[in-house]
C-alpha cells in the first residue's frame, strides 16, 4: 500500500473530526455527469487517498445506493485513513424523488447505508435535504439516537436554512453543514456561514467548481447534453452565455496569478476560513491533481477580494436546480 501523502488538515467543528482541507465527493462516479465505469471510479477512490485526501463524501442516492457500494468496496482495505460521510433523506415513490425525514426511516436509511459502505460506523452522517413535513427536532433526534448506539459518529445536514440550523444544534451538536458554495453561487452559503461560525459548526461546500463552470472546459451549452446539468437553468441557453462571461474573468484573474481557473477558486474558497472544506469531485486522475494544485496557491486578502468583486455576488444568471423548492430549508 502506498503510504498516503501529508496535506493540511482542517476541523469540521469545535468537536467535529480532522479532516484533509480538500475532500472528495463521490456522486459524479455514479453516471450523473456523463458515464462513469466502475474500475475506474475505484481508482480514484485510491488515488485520492493516496494523495492524503480523508474526507470522501457520498449519499444514498447517488445511483440509489450504487455510489455507497462503489466507495465502500474502494475503502474496504483502508476504512482507517477515511473521514467518511454520507447522506439519507432523498427518496424515491411513485410520485417521483420526494424527501423522508421521520424518526423511523432514519434508522432504516442509516442501516441500508451501513450495509452498502461494509462498515460497522458512519463518519458523518447528513440528512441530505430537510423535509418540509417533519419538525427538523424529531428528525435529528433520531440521529443522535444513532450517535448514542455507535453506528453514526459526527451529525451535518444539508441545504438548511439558518432558522433550521440553529433547532437542529439543540437537540444535538450539528458537526457539519454542506451547501452548495463556489465563486458563481455564493449568496446562500455566505448566509449560512454567519450561522455556523456562530454556533462553531463546520462548513462544506459542494459544487465548488459550479457543477465543472468554472473549471473553463464548457463553452457550449451541449457540452453538457445527456447529464443532469442540462436540466440545470445555469447551463441552459437563456442563462449560458452571461455565466460564461464571468467564467471568462475568472480565466483571466487565474492566468495573472499563474495557476488553472479551477485551482483559483478552489483556493479562493480555502480562503474564505479554515471552517471551510471544498469537496470537488471527478472522474479523472490528472484533474484530481489539478483540485489539489489549489493547495499551493497562495491568495493574499486583497487577491480575495479583487476575486470577489470581479464576480459580485448575485452576478450568475438562473437558480442552482430546477426546483429550487425542495432546496434550502
Amino acid at each position: 500500500m502506498t503510504q498516503p501523502k501529508q496535506m493540511e488538515a482542517r476541523q469540521l467543528g469545535r468537536t467535529g473530526p480532522l479532516v484533509s482541507a480538500l475532500g472528495l465527493g463521490c456522486m459524479s462516479l455514479s453516471g450523473v455527469y456523463g458515464q462513469s465505469n466502475d474500475e475506474e471510479a475505484v481508482s480514484l477512490i485510491r488515488y485520492a487517498l493516496d494523495q492524503g485526501v480523508t474526507l470522501l463524501d457520498t449519499a444514498d442516492m447517488y445511483g440509489w445506493g450504487q455510489n455507497e457500494e462503489l466507495v465502500g468496496r474502494a475503502i474496504a482495505a483502508r476504512r482507517s485513513e477515511v473521514v467518511l460521510a454520507t447522506k439519507f433523506g432523498q427518496v424515491r415513490s411513485e410520485k417521483g424523488q420526494g424527501v423522508n425525514g421521520r424518526p423511523e426511516y432514519v434508522r432504516q436509511a442509516c442501516e441500508a447505508s451501513l450495509r452498502r459502505l461494509n462498515i460497522d460506523v458512519i463518519d458523518l452522517y447528513y440528512q441530505h435535504r430537510v423535509d418540509p413535513h417533519v419538525q427538523i427536532e424529531e428528525t435529528v433526534g433520531a440521529m443522535a439516537d444513532l450517535v448514542r448506539q455507535g453506528k453514526v459518529r459526527y451529525l451535518g445536514l444539508s441545504e438548511a436554512r439558518p432558522e433550521t440550523i440553529r433547532r437542529a444544534h439543540s437537540v444535538h451538536p450539528i458537526s457539519t453543514v454542506q451547501t452548495e458554495f463556489s465563486l458563481l453561487y455564493r449568496q446562500e452559503a455566505e448566509e449560512t456561514l454567519q450561522t455556523t461560525r456562530e454556533l462553531g459548526i463546520g462548513f462544506v461546500a459542494y459544487s465548488p467548481l459550479g457543477r465543472g463552470f468554472l473549471a473553463g472546459g464548457i463553452h457550449d451549452p451541449d457540452q453538457v447534453k445527456g447529464d443532469r446539468r442540462a436540466q440545470h437553468p445555469r447551463f441552459q441557453a437563456e442563462h449560458f452565455a452571461r455565466n460564461r462571461s464571468l467564467v471568462d474573468r475568472v480565466e483571466a484573474l487565474a492566468r495573472e496569478k499563474g495557476c488553472t481557473p479551477a485551482q483559483l477558486v478552489l483556493a479562493w474558497l480555502l480562503a474564505q476560513g479554515p471552517d471551510v472544506v471544498p469537496i470537488p469531485g471527478t472522474k479523472r486522475h490528472e484533474r484530481l491533481d489539478e483540485n489539489l494544485g489549489a493547495l499551493q496557491v497562495r491568495l493574499s486578502a486583497e487577491d480575495v477580494l479583487h476575486i470577489s468583486e470581479a464576480i459580485p455576488l448575485g452576478a450568475a444568471a438562473g437558480d442552482r436546480y430546477p426546483d429550487m423548492a425542495g432546496v434550502y430549508r
